[in-house]
């Protein structure tokens, strides 16, 4: 029998005449990223390319009528800095940005008007964010990046973990909110970063955008602390980042495609 919640909006189990009625009244959809990269010895390899899928369903359920297309989430990101340590797949930033640069034109093509990459994966971003650029050049279509952007701030209010960036307090405690059975809590690590420079913070205000290869910086693959992940926090945690996207999302469903480009440019 067919899901009829699903098939609302998941691109994916649609036929063509199904998503080509759709696009007159919808012109929004979602493209879920993440990757498939080491998260500790007590996380799966999935958690950035799940947790961006699961993401853009939950949102898109909870978006008022018509909802938002989601589209095909893509798993593999870029994550050479994870590359020591064995699970990792990654692509290069040149691969990742022509494939996204290719479904954005193609979307287009088919009418979406206003794009969302909702990454789960924060080294993708310069990426995505030059793949969004080329797209909305040639396209002429709003197209954002969002990487946590609409909630983090709420996050980190409520953890205790400084520099919490990977495979720590956040994310064990987001994956024991909606996968207990695959976090073995017996194998969670502290690898808190102490960087002792506000400019190299990944946390700070003041902080600028730089690289490096994971091992140097934990033996573990861990940046923060897993032990004091619990599924309460991530509760709490995916709530507070699927209503926030929501009001995102329904902001940009909602207003015009020429207002958007006002308000943008």
């Amino acid at each position: 029998m067919k899901n009829n919640q699903k098939r609302n909006f998941l691109w994916e189990t649609m036929t063509w005449p199904e998503i080509e009625e759709r696009l007159n009244f919808m012109d929004t959809a979602i493209l879920p990223l993440g990757a498939i990269e080491q998260h500790g010895p007590h996380l799966p390899v999935d958690v950035d390319y799940f947790d961006a899928y699961y993401m853009a369903i939950k949102v898109a359920e909870a978006c008022s009528n018509p909802k938002p297309f989601v589209l095909p989430a893509i798993p593999y990101g870029v994550s050479y800095h994870h590359s020591e340590f064995k699970g990792t797949i990654s692509v290069t930033n040149n691969a990742l940005s022509a494939l996204i640069y290719d479904i954005g034109m193609s979307l287009a093509h088919n009418g979406i008007k206003k794009l969302i990459l909702m990454n789960g994966h924060g080294d993708n971003k310069p990426t995505l964010t030059y793949a969004a650029q080329m797209i909305n050049r040639d396209a002429r279509i709003f197209v954002c990046v969002e990487t946590g952007e609409t909630s983090d701030i709420d996050l980190y209010d409520l953890i205790d973990t400084h520099n919490d960036i990977h495979a720590g307090e956040i994310e064990t405690s987001t994956t024991l909110a909606i996968r207990p059975e695959l976090v073995d809590m017996s194998k969670a690590v502290d690898e808190t970063l102490n960087l002792d420079n506000q400019y190299l913070d990944f946390t700070s205000d003041r902080g600028v955008s730089w690289y490096a290869h994971t091992q140097r910086l934990s033996s573990s693959g861990v940046m923060g602390n897993a032990q004091k992940g619990t599924e309460e926090k991530g509760k709490v945690m995916w709530r507070i980042m699927i209503e926030k996207m929501v009001e995102f999302v329904e902001s940009i469903k909602s207003t015009p495609l020429a207002q958007l480009y006002q308000n943008r440019y």
